[in-house]
C-alpha cells in the first residue's frame, strides 16, 4: 500500500503536466539538456550552472523521453511527503497522504514547481530532506537516512541558491537541537555538493572553485540596485574597467544585463558581440563587486532586505507557463538528441502553443489565501509545539519557516525576485503546518510504514 499510495500521489503532484500534453519546460532547460546533448553540438560545458541537474536528467531519460525525469520528481516529493508525515504524526497513512498530495497539487504551487524540468525542484527537496534527517532521525530507516543524505547532495549541487538555503537549516538544527550529531547530519550533504561542485567545476572550467563565474551575477544585482553602478561611475575612466564605456547606461534590470544582446555584457562599445560575455567580465565584476561592498556596505544590506521582503511575496506560477524562448532553446536539443514522436509531442503541448495560461487560470485563484492560511497555520503550530516542547514538530515547522526565509533571501537577494523562485517552496508552508497540527498516530503493529 506505501509503494501504490507514493506512486499516486506522485500522479497527483505532476498533474499540469498531464494537462499540457507533456512536462512543463523553461528555457534553461534547454542548456541542461546541452550538457549531455550528443556530439556535435553537446556535451556542452555551461559558463552559468552547474553540471549536475543536465546529467540527472539525462539518467533519468536516456535521449527516449523526458517523461522518465517528470516522473521521477513527482515521485522524490511524494515519497518526501510520506516521510514528513510519519515523521510529524508518528505513522503514515495512505488516505491521507493522497489527500495531502491532492491538497498541495490543487491548493498550492507545488506541482507547477514539481512538473517543470529544472533545478528548482530540489529546493523544498533538500529542505525536506535536511530537517527529516535534523530533526527526525529516529522515524527513519538506515536506508532511508541515506537516501535522504543523497539526494541532499545532488540537491544543494544542483542550483548555487541551495547552499544558503542549507547552510540555514544547519543553524536552525544547532540553534534548536544545541547537540553534535544532528548538525553534522544536516551538514553532511553541504559538504557532498560542495565537492562535487568544485569536482565539476574543476573538469569543465579548469578551476576547483563553487561558481567560476559567479561575480558577474552578483554585480548585476549590485548595478541593478545601485551601488555597483554609482561605484562604477566613481571609479571610471581612472580604473580602466571595461565597463567604464557604460557607466552613462547603468544601473540597468539585471536580467537585461545579463542576457541581452545588447547589454554591456553581450555587445563591446564598437558594437561587436561578446560570446559568453559573462564569463569574460567575471574577474572585472569581481574586482566591482569588491569595492561595491567595501565602500557601501550599508546600501548593498538595504538592497538584499529590500529584494528578500519582495521575493517572500513573489510566488506564483505564472513564469512557468509561458512558451517564452522554449523554441529558440529547448526544441533544438529534443530535435537532435530524441526519437521524432518526443518532438511531435513537445510541438503538440499546450504551453508550446501558448494555450497553458488559459487552461490552468481556473486553478490558480485558491493559492494565496492557501498561503495566508498557511501562515496562520504554521505560526499556531510553532506556539503549540513549543508549548509541549515538541521538538520534532517545532524543528519542522520552524526549519520551514527559515527555509522559504533563507530560499527569499537566496533568490531575490543575491539574483532577482522571479515569481517561480518562491513559488517552488513555499507551498510547504501550510503543508508542513497542516501535518503538524494533526494528532499523533500509533504506528503499525507489523512495523510497516
Amino acid at each position: 500500500m506505501r509503494l501504490l499510495a507514493i506512486l499516486a500521489g506522485a500522479l497527483l503532484l505532476v498533474w499540469p503536466a498531464f494537462l499540457n500534453g507533456y512536462p512543463l519546460l523553461f528555457s534553461d532547460t534547454g542548456a541542461f539538456l546541452h550538457q549531455t546533448a550528443p556530439p556535435p553540438s553537446g556535451p556542452l560545458v555551461i559558463w552559468d550552472k552547474p553540471h549536475v541537474y543536465g546529467p540527472l536528467l539525462h539518467a533519468l531519460h536516456w535521449r527516449v523521453t523526458l517523461w522518465g525525469p517528470l516522473l521521477a520528481q513527482g515521485a522524490m516529493l511524494s515519497w518526501l511527503l510520506w516521510l514528513t508525515q510519519r515523521a510529524l504524526r508518528g505513522a503514515a497513512a495512505p488516505g491521507l497522504h493522497l489527500a495531502v498530495c491532492a491538497g498541495a497539487g490543487l491548493l498550492t504551487t507545488a506541482p507547477f514547481t514539481i512538473a517543470l524540468l529544472m533545478p528548482d525542484v530540489f529546493a523544498p527537496a533538500v529542505l525536506l530532506a535536511l530537517l527529516l534527517l535534523g530533526f527526525a532521525r529516529d522515524a527513519l530507516t538506515r536506508a532511508e537516512a541515506w537516501a535522504l543524505t543523497l539526494l541532499g547532495v545532488f540537491g544543494i549541487a544542483a542550483h548555487l541558491s541551495h547552499l544558503p538555503l542549507a547552510a540555514a537549516v544547519v543553524a536552525i538544527t544547532l540553534l534548536l537541537t544545541r547537540r553534535l550529531r544532528p548538525v553534522l547530519r544536516t551538514a553532511l550533504p553541504i559538504l557532498g555538493a560542495v565537492l562535487i561542485l568544485l569536482g565539476t567545476n574543476l573538469w569543465g572550467h579548469g578551476r576547483a572553485v563553487l561558481s567560476p563565474h559567479g561575480a558577474t551575477f552578483a554585480l548585476a544585482r549590485l548595478q541593478a540596485d545601485g551601488p555597483a553602478a554609482a561605484v562604477i561611475r566613481e571609479r571610471c575612466p581612472a580604473s580602466g574597467w571595461y565597463l567604464c564605456a557604460f557607466a552613462d547606461r547603468l544601473p540597468m534590470d539585471s536580467d537585461v544585463f545579463l542576457w541581452s544582446r545588447e547589454s554591456p555584457v553581450n555587445r563591446a562599445p564598437d558594437g561587436t558581440p561578446r560570446f559568453l560575455g559573462g564569463a569574460l567580465l567575471s574577474a572585472e565584476a569581481g574586482a566591482i563587486v569588491g569595492e561595491t561592498l567595501r565602500s557601501r556596505p550599508l546600501e548593498v544590506a538595504e538592497a538584499m532586505l529590500r529584494n528578500t521582503l519582495a521575493q517572500l511575496v513573489t510566488a506564483t506560477a505564472g513564469d512557468t507557463l509561458v512558451p517564452d524562448y522554449l523554441d529558440l532553446a529547448v526544441r533544438p536539443r529534443i530535435a537532435e538528441a530524441f526519437p521524432a514522436r518526443e518532438l511531435a509531442a513537445y510541438d503538440a503541448a499546450r504551453q508550446r502553443q501558448g494555450a497553458l495560461p488559459g487552461l490552468v487560470a481556473p486553478f490558480l485563484w485558491p493559492h494565496a489565501p492557501v498561503l495566508l492560511l498557511g501562515a496562520v497555520l504554521a505560526g499556531f503550530a510553532w506556539w503549540r509545539a513549543a508549548r509541549r516542547h515538541d521538538l520534532r514538530r517545532l524543528g519542522l515547522v520552524v526549519g520551514v519557516l527559515v527555509g522559504v526565509t533563507a530560499n527569499a533571501f537566496a533568490t531575490g537577494a543575491l539574483s532577482k525576485p522571479h515569481l517561480r523562485y518562491e513559488a517552488r517552496i513555499l507551498w510547504l508552508m501550510p503543508v508542513v503546518a497542516a501535518l503538524a497540527l494533526l494528532p499523533r498516530r500509533p504506528p503499525p503493529a507489523h512495523g510497516g510504514q
